[in-house]
Parts: C-alpha cells; structure tokens; sequence
C-alpha cells in the first residue's frame, strides 16, 4: 500500500472502540506500533476495551499496547509517554480521539457538564500535544490530529459544551501547526460524522450503518502520513471528505467617524459578501494587515 507507517510508533485515544479502535487498526495494519489508550473500565475478566483492541492488533500480525490513562490526568499522560518513548524510541503520530457527550439545551445544562467536555476534548487534547510536543521536537517529526466536529465548525442544538470544545481545538491547530512547522510538526482536524458509543440513538439505524467508523479512517492515514499536508480540517463521513476552511471577506472600510456604526450597519451586506476577495489568512496577524492595508488604501 502507498501510505504506510513502517517504524512508525502512533498514540491514538479514545481508541477502545468506535473511530480510535478504527484508526488503531488501521494504523497497526500498515506498520505502526500504537498505543491504544482508553480509559474505561475492566470487565468481570479483569480485561479492558483497550487490551480488546491490542488482542485484535496482535491476532492481525501488529504490534501495541495499552494504556489506561485518563488525558485529563496530566501526570498518567506524562507516564504514558516516558513509557512509549522507553519502549519504541520516539512518537511519531498522535491522535487525539478521547471525547465524551453530555448533551442537552444550554438553558438546561449544568455548567459541571460544561467544564467536563471542555476538559476531555480540548483540555485532554491539550495535555496529550503538550506531552509528545518535545518528543517530536527533537526527532524534528510529527503527526498531530484534532478530532472536530460540525458541532464545533457549524453548531449542533443541544451540543454548547461539545461544539465550543470542537472549535477550540481547531483554534488550537491553527497555531500548533504554525508553530510546529520548522519542526517538521504537522498538525490537523478531522471533522468525523460517525456512529460511535455517542452517537447511538442519535440517528436511525439505517444512517448509522452508512456511517461506520471505519469509513473515517482513510482520512485520518493521509492526516497523519510521511507527507501529509498540515493546517487542514477534514471533514469525513461515510466514505465522502471535504475541507472546510476559516475565510474572511475582503471587507469594505468605513473608518472611524461617529457615523461608523451606522455606516457598519448600511454596508454589511457589501461587509458580508464573498464574491470578491474572500481569503484563508494564513496567521490572525494577518486580518490585522487587511485592516490597516485598507485603511491606508481609503487614506484613512
């Protein structure tokens, strides 16, 4: 296969099931040694899902391990990684997978479950990329994903507490990706719609049989291979990918007179208008330069 992952050594979360459980086995099946984290629990055989899924990944021929960490436990991330790092030599790929739902309207919802999902998907996010961030500095390589979500990218009823931690963590890639780059660090978004452990009962039975995970997965592999491109969300469900993009209009300038908010209101369909101009900034640096550029081009 073109894309693979030959001395490769990946941390996936979340990976006991649904899209970590898909991207770990996909990962082991083109050669990389991954360690499936996922916190959940023993069975009544002493046995969790994430040994499930390195029984499946040693059964195919692949090599892993498991952890057990929580990513918001920043001292069992820490371990997680000295280990890995003992064991294999280096982190090549994460993927940040971990995620919880606590949905309901936000007239109704507890700011407890607010906290919570903000701290498993961007706060564990962050934890995990802070942890394998030296590693991969030093080996002047890495593959990071941020698993969004259209809650986060366009809003979902009832998903205030996940669809702000799904678009902080692209806020999150925006400037790792910048900042990652003269370290040949590369850093995504993968936008799954999926049916996972979350999602049952969500949708009928008939979308949830179109959207396995595993119809994600090949998105993920070019996110996280050799040339993989970086600063991209990719958006994936049932075998269909798109990009969406952060754009900003060209925008019109009005200056600053005490008519500027009556002149923002009169030209906002102008302000608005995306048949001329629209750009995908590559840094927020630069709407600052739009801004001043037009106040200088109107002489203002």
């Amino acid at each position: 296969m073109g894309i693979n992952f030959k001395d490769r050594v990946a941390l996936v979360t979340g990976a006991g099931g649904g899209l970590g459980r898909a991207h770990a086995l996909a990962l082991a099946a083109r050669g990389a040694k991954v360690v499936v984290n996922d916190f959940g629990r023993a069975g009544a055989d002493g046995r969790t899902a994430a040994d499930a899924v390195v029984d499946e990944i040693a059964a195919a021929g692949g090599t892993a391990v498991a952890s057990h960490a929580s990513v918001t436990d920043e001292a069992a991330v820490a371990a997680m990684v000295r280990e890995t790092v003992e064991r294999w030599g280096r982190i090549d790929i994460l993927v940040n997978n971990a995620g919880i739902l606590r949905d309901k309207s936000f007239a109704k919802m507890e700011i407890a479950d607010f906290r919570l999902v903000v701290d498993v998907h961007l706060m564990g996010a962050a934890i995990c990329t802070h942890a394998v961030w030296p590693v991969m500095k030093a080996q002047k390589y890495g593959r990071i994903v941020m698993t969004t979500s259209s809650s986060g990218l366009y809003g979902n009823f009832g998903q205030a507490n996940y669809g702000a931690a799904k678009m902080a963590l692209v806020g999150l890639m925006q400037t790792l990706s910048i900042e990652g780059a003269k370290d040949g660090i590369h850093v995504n978004c993968l936008a799954p719609t999926a049916a996972t452990r979350m999602t049952e009962g969500l949708m009928p039975q008939a979308v949830l049989d179109r959207l396995a995970p595993e119809a994600v997965t090949p998105g993920l592999l070019v996110l996280v291979a050799e040339d993989a491109p970086t600063r991209t969300i990719l958006c994936a469900g049932a075998g269909t990918f798109e990009r969406a993009y952060v754009t900003m209009t060209a925008g019109v300038h009005v200056g600053t007179g005490p008519d500027a908010a009556e002149q923002v209101a009169a030209q906002f369909d102008a302000i608005s208008s995306r048949d001329e101009g629209e750009t995908v900034p590559a840094s927020g640096s630069e709407q600052g330069r739009n801004e001043v550029g037009k106040a200088i081009a109107a002489g203002g």
